[in-house]
């Protein structure tokens, strides 16, 4: 009988907390849109406990428990479990937010050369910078230097440790999500992700303070517009949300920014804060809301089937049927393309044909050969009507050859490199990829592109690493505007790799023989071509043949508008 009992007074409470939950739903207040269906609203949030100090812990096990805390809670709690470890004089000074180390956490090696001091090394594979900016780290064991004293309870606490957290690979990305702060293409046309690694928590704040008051990424500051002008900051250190909108307050010069410039501020702010999964912005100056709205960006989405070469010409390919562009495919008949690139208008393609050389293929006709140098490399098409081309074993030789057919010689290319395996150009026109050999080693490299008034590039910025790869280099695409795909081949067959511009990469298996990539309208559906010609798409963590006979599969720079 009391059993029955206690199983009804469960119900009963379960039941109150459901009716309870239902009480709380919103009834009243604004509507509010969600995001777009191709915005990614992030990773959900996980939260870490980690252990605090245990009694009697020996000064090794003291730092391995400092290490552990860097994963968490983190700045929801000010790293208060971290802070244990630390001896009350430095609690305070001890600033975590430096930088983040992310290593392999079954090689940390802990060594207590003399008591009281503990050397912990470690494999790092990447760095954040205070400002979210993720660098793979140089190859090799990194030494942490800790310095230990008993306190009055007998007790071993830090005394003396480096700023900043280590945080283990597997770890990383649940503590630290990514975002992109989104720049201005010279022209006012692109957006531009910079992509940054944040605690989720208070992520508005985070973004829109890095925008307001920060700066682009160094490698590509020279290649972006900020529409905030310097004066303008933020009037107060928070954005809090209110029914998820960001509550912007800025400071007073901002009443003195023309409505042109206001718009694009919000076209940044609203862009940025979408990739946290915040609906919008509204700016303000002491509690008076601003008067902007967001502007008309072009898109770089690549839309349709994919865009091929067969027996039957040139053209998208849905099923059997082969879709012409017009024009474009009557113009590529008469050549013999080995790889295509076509410009977001479809107006030209650039094509490196079977003889080696590079030619601009216009829709209107009039093939033009324009660069004949030896051993060339895929050449590029950009959205300003550039032609971009290399030879493979001159990789500062880099040029590009106008609509008229006039070479420009683009400088500062690739220095320190010895060979350009590959390239391309971003969709926005303002990053510049390659595969390239830098030390006997093969790596993927991003620079910024800096053109003139006239949108001619003139230079590429220092370019930076992104990563280094675990076999030759056969292939390059832009998957989307923040990811690279990457074909390598390695001993045991070839490797897909999606390499994040300013993030981690992830290498699978690819189909036996792939040799070309194509972005797709996802990442997650990328197209690779075999060398037999069977076109395989990406579903899920598998490899899908959907046809054969494919010549040449093409890359788009974009769609129409």
């Amino acid at each position: 009988m009391n059993r029955r009992r206690g199983i009804l007074s469960a119900i009963v409470a379960v039941a109150a907390l459901v009716l309870s939950a239902c009480a709380g739903l919103p009834v009243s207040g604004p509507v509010n849109p969600g995001l777009e269906a191709e915005v990614d609203a992030g990773a959900p949030e996980f939260l870490f406990r980690p252990d605090e100090p245990q009694r009697g812990a020996t000064p090794e096990q003291i730092v391995d428990g400092f290490i552990r805390a860097g994963s968490g809670p983190g700045p929801a709690a000010n790293w208060d479990v971290a802070r244990m470890f630390l001896a009350p004089a430095i609690r305070e000074t001890w600033k975590p937010e430096a930088s983040v180390t992310i290593d392999l956490p079954d090689d940390r090696q802990p060594v207590s050369p003399v008591e009281g001091a503990v050397e912990l090394s470690i494999v790092a594979v990447a760095t954040v910078d205070q400002t979210g900016a993720y660098q793979p780290a140089e190859a090799g064991v990194t030494q942490l230097s800790f310095r230990l004293a008993q306190q009055e309870n007998g007790e071993w606490r830090i005394t003396e440790a480096p700023d900043g957290v280590v945080i283990d690979r597997d770890v990383f990305t649940n503590v630290f999500h990514r975002y992109s702060l989104m720049y201005f293409d010279p022209t006012w046309q692109f957006m531009v992700p910079d992509v940054r690694w944040f605690p989720t928590t208070n992520a508005a704040t985070r973004i829109t303070g890095a925008l307001v008051n920060g700066a682009p990424s160094a490698w590509l500051a020279d290649s972006v517009r900020n529409s905030f002008p310097e004066g303008v900051t933020l009037a107060r250190p928070s954005v809090p949300l209110e029914a998820g909108i960001a509550q912007v307050a800025l400071s007073g010069e901002a009443l003195l920014v023309e409505s042109t410039t206001l718009d694009r501020m919000q076209t940044q702010l609203t862009a940025s804060l979408a990739t946290a999964g915040v609906s919008g912005a509204q700016m303000s100056v002491a509690s008076t809301p601003l008067t902007a709205d967001p502007i008309s960006t072009r898109s770089t989405r690549v839309t349709g089937p994919p865009l091929v070469v067969t027996e039957e010409g040139f053209g998208f390919l849905a099923g059997d049927e082969l879709t012409p562009i017009p024009g474009l495919s009557e113009a590529m008949a008469n050549v013999s393309p080995a790889t295509i690139q076509v410009a977001p208008d479809r107006d030209y393609a650039a094509v490196r044909l079977v003889d080696g050389s590079v030619a601009r293929v216009p829709a209107e006709g009039g093939v033009a050969v324009v660069d004949t140098r030896a051993g060339l490399v895929d050449p590029g098409a950009d959205p300003f009507g550039y032609v971009w081309s290399v030879p493979r074993d001159q990789p500062s030789e880099l040029a590009v050859f106008s609509a008229a057919g006039q070479r420009f010689e683009v400088a500062d290319a690739w220095p320190g490199a010895s060979q350009v395996v590959a390239m391309a150009v971003s969709r926005d026109g303002a990053r510049i990829a390659a595969l390239v050999v830098a030390g006997g080693r093969p790596e993927v490299w991003i620079a910024g592109i800096v053109r003139a008034d006239d949108n001619l590039p003139a230079r590429i910025g220092d370019p930076v690493p992104l990563g280094l790869l675990s076999g030759a280099a056969s292939g390059l695409a832009w998957l989307d505007d923040t990811t690279l795909g990457v074909l390598t081949g390695v001993a045991s067959g070839p490797l897909f790799t999606e390499q994040l511009v300013g993030g981690p990469a992830t290498a699978t298996d690819a189909p036996v023989g792939a040799a070309s990539v194509a972005g797709a309208t996802s990442i997650s559906s990328v197209r690779l071509r075999a060398q037999d010609g069977a076109l395989y798409v990406k579903r899920g963590a598998n490899w899908q043949r959907t046809t054969s006979g494919i010549l040449v599969l093409a890359t788009q720079q974009g769609s129409p508008q």
